[in-house]
Protein backbone atom coordinates (compact mmCIF):
# COMPACT_ATOMS: atom_id res chain seq x y z
CA UNK A 1 0.00 0.00 0.00
CA UNK A 2 2.79 2.39 1.03
CA UNK A 3 4.78 2.16 -2.38
CA UNK A 4 1.71 2.46 -4.28
CA UNK A 5 1.18 5.81 -2.81
CA UNK A 6 4.35 7.03 -3.34
CA UNK A 7 4.35 5.50 -6.97
CA UNK A 8 0.87 8.18 -6.85
CA UNK A 9 2.51 10.54 -5.28
CA UNK A 10 5.56 10.33 -7.32
CA UNK A 11 3.46 10.43 -10.59
CA UNK A 12 1.42 13.55 -9.53
CA UNK A 13 4.67 15.28 -8.77
CA UNK A 14 5.55 14.13 -12.39
CA UNK A 15 2.53 15.49 -13.90
CA UNK A 16 3.04 19.05 -12.43
CA UNK A 17 6.71 19.22 -13.12
CA UNK A 18 5.86 18.89 -16.81
CA UNK A 19 2.71 21.40 -16.50
CA UNK A 20 4.60 23.76 -14.74
CA UNK A 21 7.38 23.18 -17.57
CA UNK A 22 5.07 23.87 -20.37
CA UNK A 23 3.76 27.09 -18.80
CA UNK A 24 7.28 28.24 -18.31
CA UNK A 25 8.05 27.23 -22.11
CA UNK A 26 4.89 29.35 -23.21
CA UNK A 27 5.65 32.65 -20.80
CA UNK A 28 8.74 32.39 -21.68
CA UNK A 29 7.91 32.70 -25.82
CA UNK A 30 5.58 35.25 -25.28
CA UNK A 31 8.18 37.16 -23.35
CA UNK A 32 11.03 36.61 -26.20
CA UNK A 33 8.46 37.74 -28.78
CA UNK A 34 7.43 40.64 -26.91
CA UNK A 35 11.28 41.83 -26.01
CA UNK A 36 12.06 40.91 -30.30
CA UNK A 37 9.27 43.12 -31.43
CA UNK A 38 10.22 46.02 -28.96
CA UNK A 39 13.54 46.13 -27.19
CA UNK A 40 13.68 47.69 -23.74
CA UNK A 41 15.34 50.79 -24.43
CA UNK A 42 13.21 51.14 -27.40
CA UNK A 43 9.73 50.61 -25.07
CA UNK A 44 11.34 53.31 -22.84
CA UNK A 45 11.99 55.79 -25.93
CA UNK A 46 8.78 55.34 -26.94
CA UNK A 47 7.17 55.83 -23.57
CA UNK A 48 8.86 58.99 -23.22
CA UNK A 49 7.94 60.26 -26.47
CA UNK A 50 4.41 59.44 -26.13
CA UNK A 51 3.88 61.34 -23.02
CA UNK A 52 3.65 64.98 -23.32
CA UNK A 53 4.27 66.15 -19.54
CA UNK A 54 6.64 62.97 -18.79
CA UNK A 55 7.86 63.67 -15.00
CA UNK A 56 11.06 62.44 -14.03
CA UNK A 57 12.02 60.88 -10.94
CA UNK A 58 13.15 63.89 -9.17
CA UNK A 59 10.45 66.03 -9.72
CA UNK A 60 8.58 63.77 -6.97
CA UNK A 61 7.84 64.31 -3.53
CA UNK A 62 9.52 61.79 -0.94
CA UNK A 63 6.58 61.35 0.17
CA UNK A 64 5.11 60.09 -2.64
CA UNK A 65 7.85 58.06 -3.55
CA UNK A 66 7.49 56.39 0.07
CA UNK A 67 4.01 56.24 0.33
CA UNK A 68 4.01 53.87 -3.20
CA UNK A 69 6.87 51.89 -1.96
CA UNK A 70 5.31 51.35 1.29
CA UNK A 71 1.67 50.37 -0.49
CA UNK A 72 2.91 48.70 -3.42
CA UNK A 73 6.45 47.07 -3.33
CA UNK A 74 8.37 47.89 0.11
CA UNK A 75 11.57 45.91 -1.30
CA UNK A 76 11.68 47.65 -4.37
CA UNK A 77 15.31 48.96 -4.16
CA UNK A 78 16.11 45.85 -2.66
CA UNK A 79 14.82 43.06 -5.51
CA UNK A 80 16.37 42.41 -8.93
CA UNK A 81 12.56 42.30 -10.49
CA UNK A 82 10.83 40.43 -8.25
CA UNK A 83 10.01 39.55 -4.57
CA UNK A 84 9.99 35.90 -3.83
CA UNK A 85 8.67 36.91 -0.36
CA UNK A 86 5.55 38.84 -1.54
CA UNK A 87 5.12 35.80 -4.30
CA UNK A 88 5.48 33.31 -2.05
CA UNK A 89 2.50 35.04 0.30
CA UNK A 90 -0.18 36.02 -3.09
CA UNK A 91 1.14 31.84 -3.66
CA UNK A 92 -0.25 30.65 -0.63
CA UNK A 93 -3.70 33.16 -1.09
CA UNK A 94 -4.36 31.80 -4.66
CA UNK A 95 -4.09 28.53 -3.39
CA UNK A 96 -6.69 28.92 -0.66
CA UNK A 97 -9.37 30.76 -2.84
CA UNK A 98 -8.76 28.23 -5.72
CA UNK A 99 -8.12 31.20 -8.31
CA UNK A 100 -6.14 34.36 -9.17
CA UNK A 101 -6.96 36.50 -6.17
CA UNK A 102 -3.43 38.02 -5.49
CA UNK A 103 -0.35 38.39 -7.65
CA UNK A 104 2.69 39.51 -6.00
CA UNK A 105 3.93 41.59 -8.29
CA UNK A 106 6.99 44.05 -7.80
CA UNK A 107 6.38 47.45 -8.87
CA UNK A 108 8.83 46.63 -12.06
CA UNK A 109 6.29 43.70 -12.39
CA UNK A 110 3.57 45.94 -12.68
CA UNK A 111 5.59 48.38 -15.33
CA UNK A 112 6.46 45.13 -17.63
CA UNK A 113 2.74 44.68 -17.60
CA UNK A 114 1.43 47.85 -18.32
CA UNK A 115 3.94 48.58 -21.46
CA UNK A 116 4.15 44.57 -22.61
CA UNK A 117 1.18 42.69 -21.98
CA UNK A 118 -2.49 42.88 -21.32
CA UNK A 119 -4.51 43.12 -17.32
CA UNK A 120 -5.73 39.78 -18.49
CA UNK A 121 -4.70 37.09 -15.42
CA UNK A 122 -2.66 34.37 -17.04
CA UNK A 123 -0.19 32.28 -15.96
CA UNK A 124 1.84 32.32 -19.01
CA UNK A 125 1.38 36.52 -19.03
CA UNK A 126 2.25 36.31 -15.39
CA UNK A 127 5.73 34.05 -16.08
CA UNK A 128 6.55 36.20 -19.28
CA UNK A 129 5.93 39.17 -17.05
CA UNK A 130 8.80 38.09 -15.00
CA UNK A 131 11.18 37.88 -17.54
CA UNK A 132 10.12 41.54 -18.90
CA UNK A 133 10.73 42.58 -14.93
CA UNK A 134 14.28 41.09 -15.18
CA UNK A 135 14.88 43.18 -18.63
CA UNK A 136 13.77 46.32 -17.48
CA UNK A 137 16.39 46.05 -13.85
CA UNK A 138 19.00 45.29 -16.24
CA UNK A 139 18.84 48.21 -18.54
CA UNK A 140 17.81 51.11 -16.24
CA UNK A 141 17.99 51.82 -12.84
CA UNK A 142 15.60 51.48 -9.87
CA UNK A 143 14.93 55.53 -10.26
CA UNK A 144 14.09 54.92 -13.85
CA UNK A 145 12.05 52.11 -13.64
CA UNK A 146 9.74 53.97 -10.47
CA UNK A 147 9.16 57.12 -12.99
CA UNK A 148 8.11 55.09 -15.92
CA UNK A 149 6.06 53.09 -14.01
CA UNK A 150 4.09 56.69 -12.35
CA UNK A 151 4.29 57.74 -16.13
CA UNK A 152 2.06 54.65 -17.66
CA UNK A 153 0.02 53.49 -14.46
CA UNK A 154 -3.74 54.89 -14.88
CA UNK A 155 -5.08 56.94 -12.10
CA UNK A 156 -9.05 56.62 -12.72
CA UNK A 157 -10.66 59.56 -14.52
CA UNK A 158 -9.03 59.23 -17.39
CA UNK A 159 -5.70 60.13 -16.35
CA UNK A 160 -2.91 57.77 -17.61
CA UNK A 161 -0.01 59.30 -16.03
CA UNK A 162 0.68 61.21 -12.45
CA UNK A 163 0.95 64.82 -14.15
CA UNK A 164 -2.30 64.10 -15.60
CA UNK A 165 -3.62 62.60 -12.09
CA UNK A 166 -1.97 65.44 -10.19
CA UNK A 167 -2.95 68.45 -12.58
CA UNK A 168 -6.71 66.97 -12.50
CA UNK A 169 -7.41 66.06 -9.24
CA UNK A 170 -5.70 68.83 -7.63
CA UNK A 171 -4.62 71.43 -10.09
CA UNK A 172 -1.00 71.72 -9.42
CA UNK A 173 2.61 70.04 -10.45
CA UNK A 174 3.62 66.58 -8.50
CA UNK A 175 6.31 68.28 -7.16
CA UNK A 176 4.09 70.85 -5.12
CA UNK A 177 1.66 67.61 -3.41
CA UNK A 178 1.62 67.93 0.19
CA UNK A 179 1.53 64.81 2.32
CA UNK A 180 -2.22 64.14 2.05
CA UNK A 181 -2.56 64.43 -1.36
CA UNK A 182 0.81 62.21 -2.25
CA UNK A 183 -0.81 59.86 0.49
CA UNK A 184 -4.36 59.85 -1.58
CA UNK A 185 -3.12 59.30 -4.94
CA UNK A 186 -0.47 56.91 -3.80
CA UNK A 187 -3.26 54.28 -3.22
CA UNK A 188 -5.40 54.74 -6.57
CA UNK A 189 -3.86 53.02 -9.28
CA UNK A 190 -5.23 49.76 -6.90
CA UNK A 191 -7.88 49.79 -8.50
CA UNK A 192 -8.89 53.41 -10.28
CA UNK A 193 -12.28 52.60 -11.25
CA UNK A 194 -13.02 51.88 -7.07
CA UNK A 195 -10.70 54.27 -5.33
CA UNK A 196 -11.24 57.68 -7.53
CA UNK A 197 -11.67 60.35 -5.40
CA UNK A 198 -14.43 61.82 -7.66
CA UNK A 199 -16.65 58.90 -7.74
CA UNK A 200 -16.18 56.89 -4.48
CA UNK A 201 -14.54 59.59 -1.79
CA UNK A 202 -15.42 57.44 1.11
CA UNK A 203 -13.30 54.20 -0.34
CA UNK A 204 -10.71 56.70 -1.68
CA UNK A 205 -10.53 57.54 1.83
CA UNK A 206 -10.19 54.19 3.29
CA UNK A 207 -7.51 53.09 0.98
CA UNK A 208 -5.65 55.98 1.52
CA UNK A 209 -5.47 55.36 5.31
CA UNK A 210 -4.44 51.51 4.08
CA UNK A 211 -1.53 53.80 2.68
CA UNK A 212 -0.94 55.35 5.76
CA UNK A 213 -0.69 52.27 7.73
CA UNK A 214 1.57 51.03 5.79
CA UNK A 215 4.01 54.07 6.29
CA UNK A 216 3.35 54.11 9.69
CA UNK A 217 4.38 50.30 9.96
CA UNK A 218 7.36 50.28 7.69
CA UNK A 219 8.83 53.51 9.11
CA UNK A 220 8.13 56.08 6.83
CA UNK A 221 6.02 58.20 8.94
CA UNK A 222 5.03 58.34 12.81
CA UNK A 223 1.61 57.51 13.59
CA UNK A 224 0.91 60.89 14.95
CA UNK A 225 1.40 62.53 11.16
CA UNK A 226 -0.58 59.73 9.87
CA UNK A 227 -3.07 60.44 12.45
CA UNK A 228 -3.62 63.78 11.44
CA UNK A 229 -3.88 63.53 7.55
CA UNK A 230 -6.76 60.51 8.60
CA UNK A 231 -8.23 63.85 10.40
CA UNK A 232 -8.66 65.84 7.39
CA UNK A 233 -12.02 65.61 5.20
CA UNK A 234 -12.30 63.63 2.29
CA UNK A 235 -11.36 64.39 -1.17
Amino acid sequence: MKKFLTRILLLICLILIVIGGIFCYKGYSLYKTAINETPIRQKVQEIINDKEHYTKFNELPQNYIDAVIAVEDRRFFEHNGIDLISIARAVLKDIKSMELVEGGSTITQQLAKNTYFTQEKKITRKIAEIFIAFEYEKECSKEEIFELYINTMYFGDGYYCIYDAVSGYFGKLAKDMDLYECTLLAGIPNAPSVYSPTKNPELAKERQIQVLNKMVKYKYLSQEQADEIIMEKTF
